[in-house]
């Protein structure tokens, strides 16, 4: 029954481990999503009103956030981790006074360092955005799994992960900053000087966004 399972949702398992593209052990993440596919299993109540795939999720995507956590192998240095500190400060800046999204050539211009190390840096960041971490906008908590509601459908996350590609840089910026990154709102209104409020309204605005281009 366990292995039937597994073999039926299997593509929920490639499906998250594409999050960690940089990782080069593809079988190792593998195992891991079988894992917590199978921990999902064992605690899944069939009576609950949420569908085994959208609880199976967490559990997958725990697990092979594990199994990189505890890869020594690819733990990204502090002097990286800084530098990418940088070039995400020199993106939001640059962002605003070009009106577009700026090059890796004009990061590198601008932190007055060689264009190599910002590809490089960029290149050893793999960031992990999960449609299920929680966002608060005006004191509700939200996740993008609210935008597309309890679907099973790999085809629908594919589909957010593209509508999510087509925001525009402060959108995406606020998204990345709030999921990713796990800011405050008050946070990313620093780092925009805009107010905590309308930093706020703009989230709020581009979740309906997400929702319209995924039932339209």
């Amino acid at each position: 029954m366990k292995e039937q399972i597994i073999i039926e949702n299997q593509n929920l398992i490639y499906y998250v481990a594409n999050f960690f593209k940089n990782y080069p052990y593809k079988d190792d993440l593998y195992q891991a999503g079988r894992l917590g596919m199978l921990k999902a299993y064992e605690k899944y109540d069939p009576n609950s009103d949420c569908k085994f795939t959208t609880y199976a999720y967490s559990y997958i995507l725990g697990e092979m956030k594990k199994l990189v956590r505890e890869d020594k192998g690819i733990k990204i240095s502090r002097e990286i981790s800084k530098l990418n500190l940088k070039i995400e400060k020199a993106y939001v800046l640059l962002s605003q006074k070009l009106m577009k999204e700026p090059t890796i050539n004009e990061i590198a211009n601008y932190l007055e360092i060689p264009e190599y190390y910002v590809s490089e840096a960029i290149s050893s960041l793999n960031k992990i955005k999960s449609i299920d971490e929680p966002i608060n906008s005006d004191g509700k908590d939200l996740t993008l799994q609210d935008v597309i509601g309890e679907s099973e459908n790999i085809d629908d996350l594919i589909l957010l992960k593209d509508s999510l590609k087509k925001l525009n840089n402060e959108e995406r910026f606020i998204i990345d900053s709030r999921y990713n990154d796990d800011c405050t709102q008050e946070e990313v209104a620093n780092k925009l000087g805009i107010s905590q409020v309308q930093v706020s309204r703009k989230e709020k605005k581009v979740l309906e966004k997400l929702k319209y281009q995924m039932i339209s």
